[in-house]
């Protein structure tokens, strides 16, 4: 464990803190991560500012009981409201289905979607079916699409003289149905159809667009292909969380928690990784749509932290994975003041406001947050929780390093690069 603190998070943490860069880590493992059990400690800071929180709050008609909140630094426990209840917290769910699926894929896995044939290609069209066997892809869209059919172009096919077949988990455009994602690539893969909108967006001159024209009807169901043409892969783990972190990306995060295995297995995986009571993680599925997804303030912390821990040995961080204050402008992080250098993960509902994540100070190290509010006035809300946590970091020290938190510069390859050609192999 100790090993995973030698380099990068921790020997910046050192920089801020004062503390020459060859200081034992084993003695800053406090300030790095969430650990449990916790012990609590004497904070009249946190204590006084979180207090006037939740007085103004409670001035505001809401009741400090139904406010979640935990605040820790390592081992040490800063505040607590309500910390180990669990509570509707919105989407404060992709934390765990991100745990859950770095668990079980690993930061750098590429689903694969695999494009086969029924037929033969003869003049020029196929004859037979097009099969686009899913794998899971949560992030396929108009460019990858576009590629594809360039790629079978190619290979020398203009019209499929069958049906496109749709089978196992493919989703286009964040269309959950799989009938509607097929029809979608379907229009995407003729570029003749397209309408003056997608013309606009992918019809540059300087682009190549595929006119391969698909004389049945899109299917769903099983299919027994006879020749592999396409295998395509999607892009890495790291970079597809960290897009639906920002954008908070309801059917990206529920198709993932899908090809895990449901909710119960995305608890099991991120209360096992996270060392935490399943008790305080309670989903029924993997975004966080509806009250019915509850989470503790602890739990929320303890995920985010594992995800931390566990990326360290890959040179990765949590600000690969979720929205980095003054890195990240879109998405989530739009209209927010969140403290410089946080890193956050947001939830919103109808009377729900939650915001989790890490804020760096200069005192007391990384320190972690969550903070999960009942009540209506949801804008009001996320102003108080960036007050309080500006009010946090300035008086534990807001002069810190840029570089303890950051985002690693991942180059994203282009869709054309992550096309493998099969036909004709083996």
């Amino acid at each position: 464990m100790l090993d995973l603190l030698s380099a990068g998070l921790v020997s910046g943490w050192l920089k801020l803190a004062g503390l020459p860069t060859s200081f034992d880590p084993s003695e800053m493992i406090a300030h790095t991560t969430v650990q449990t059990p916790f012990w609590r400690s004497n904070d009249p800071t946190a204590e006084k500012l979180v207090k006037d929180y939740l007085k103004f709050l409670n001035s505001q008609g809401l009741k400090s009981d139904e406010q979640g909140i935990w605040l820790q630094s390592g081992a040490n426990l800063l505040f607590s409201n309500r910390g180990t209840t669990p509570v509707p917290a919105a989407s404060l769910t992709k934390i765990a289905t991100s745990l859950a699926s770095l668990q079980t894929w690993g930061a750098n896995h590429q689903f694969e979607t695999l494009i086969s044939a029924t037929g033969t290609i003869e003049n020029g069209t196929l004859q037979g079916d097009l099969i686009i066997q899913g794998g899971g892809d949560p992030l396929f869209g108009w460019e990858d699409a576009i590629a594809i059919g360039n790629a079978l172009q190619k290979q020398g096919i203009k019209r499929v003289s069958g049906n496109l077949i749709i089978t196992e988990s493919f989703m286009m455009s964040f269309r959950d149905e799989a009938a509607k994602s097929g029809e979608l690539l379907k229009k995407a893969l003729n570029s003749k159809i397209w309408d003056e909108e997608i013309r606009d967006e992918f019809g540059a001159k300087e682009m190549i667009r595929p006119t391969i024209e698909i004389k049945g009807n899109v299917q769903t169901g099983s299919a027994n292909p006879t020749q592999v043409l396409l295998k395509y892969r999607s892009l890495p783990l790291v970079q597809l969380l960290k897009y639906l972190n920002v954008h908070s990306q309801n059917e990206m995060s529920q198709l993932l928690a899908d090809n895990l295995g449901g909710a119960k297995t995305v608890i099991e995986k991120a209360s096992q990784a996270a060392n935490i009571s399943p008790d305080e993680l309670r989903l029924v599925n993997g975004s966080g749509l509806g009250t019915d997804n509850r989470i503790s303030p602890h739990a929320a912390c303890a995920m985010f932290a594992a995800i931390e821990r566990m990326m360290h040995p890959l040179n990765l961080s949590i600000a690969d994975f979720f929205p980095t204050s003054g890195v990240d402008l879109d998405g989530t992080m739009e209209n927010r003041t969140i403290p410089k250098h946080s890193v956050i993960k947001t939830g919103t509902l109808n009377q729900v406001s939650a915001l989790a994540g890490v804020v760096p100070t200069r005192d007391r190290g990384l320190v972690w947050f969550a903070i999960i509010n009942r009540g209506t006035d949801i804008l009001e809300l996320r102003h108080q929780q960036d007050l309080l946590l500006q009010a946090l970091q300035k008086e534990w020290g807001s002069d810190v390093d840029a570089t303890v938190i950051q985002p690693t510069e991942l180059k994203q390859t282009a869709p054309e690069q992550r096309i493998e050609i099969m036909q004709n192999r083996g």
